[in-house]
């Protein structure tokens, strides 16, 4: 059975085939966040620490770290920030740059075993990313786009996939710590991304028997009510053997969701920790169950 270990300096998590479905917090990434990356850009970070405290108390199990501000400098903000979120949080990080020194940094930094944000199937970017993965002992993202590009063909995205994580075990990285994301598309723009990206997902189960994850929100981008949809293709992702997303935790339809998906994929053991979430609480001096007493239940808005 697949499992990816991650460790904080207090914590394991696994993702893995038999697992709850892994939420990877993703709010900490000043792309598209103009006052985020100003308050990096000039090391404050007041709203990475509410963001990360935010995220980690709506359900997270991993947040995900990125520190990618144009004209600044990313290795020595990624590893300040990871330490600082490492000083909040007892949950796994995942850290996240396209500047293989910003990597490296935010692996020195770390302390635990985090997951590497990321590979790609072009071979410059295994060549200088692999090793790290090696000498640091982490699991890494496998993102499934080469020197071609990112391919609309699901086949072509699994042929790198592959590639990947054969790469990977020549530099003696098992598959189960390569993390494969199979690039969800819009499907506003291409109405076959939905079915393409299920297939892919369950080959990658199947056949390559690797983790996955991916930018859950991709899929509704474009598109009115995206909460609903992103929910929708997370439940059917879970169903396909799709084992983590980077995404908003904050957003209720998508978190309600996957942990609906864990209860319908046997994930969630007797269904406990829906319960634990959901059930209402007995009214004051009464007990639930006892004889006689009235069950409270959640009445459903019109």
């Amino acid at each position: 059975m697949t499992r990816t270990v991650l460790e904080s300096k207090t914590k394991t998590h696994i993702i893995g085939f038999d697992r709850p479905f892994t939420v990877i917090g993703e709010r900490i990434n000043p792309t598209g966040r103009k006052k985020l990356a100003a308050e990096m850009k000039e090391y404050n970070f007041e709203t990475v620490t509410a963001d990360a405290l935010a995220q980690a108390a709506a359900g997270a199990h991993m947040l995900d770290v990125n520190a990618g501000i144009p004209l600044a400098d990313e290795p020595d903000i990624l590893a300040k920030t990871i330490k600082l979120v490492q000083s909040l949080v007892d949950i796994p990080l995942c850290i996240d740059s396209s500047i293989v020194e910003a990597l490296e940094q935010g692996l020195a930094a770390y302390e635990g075993r985090p997951l590497l944000n990321s590979v790609t199937g072009e071979e410059e970017r295994l060549e200088v990313v692999l090793p790290l993965v090696k000498k640091y002992g982490c699991a890494v993202v496998g993102i499934s786009n080469d020197e071609t590009g990112i391919s609309e063909d699901p086949d072509v995205r699994f042929q790198v996939a592959k590639k990947i994580v054969e790469h990977a075990a020549d530099y003696g990285i098992p598959a189960h710590d390569v993390v494969i994301d199979p690039l969800v598309m819009p499907i506003g723009a291409l109405g076959n991304a939905g079915v393409g990206a299920l297939n892919l997902i369950r080959r990658l189960h199947d056949e390559l028997k690797v983790n996955t994850t991916c930018g859950a929100s991709n899929m509704s981008f474009g598109l009115p009510n995206r909460h609903s949809l992103n929910g929708a293709f997370l439940s059917m992702a879970v169903g396909a053997g799709m084992t983590s997303a980077i995404m908003n935790p904050l957003h209720e339809p998508e978190m309600h969701a996957i942990w609906g998906a864990d209860v319908i994929a046997g994930h969630d053991k007797d269904c406990a920790a829906w319960i634990k979430r959901f059930r209402e609480a007995a009214p004051d001096g009464e007990a639930q169950g006892a004889r006689g007493g009235r069950s409270t239940r959640r009445r459903r808005s019109a």
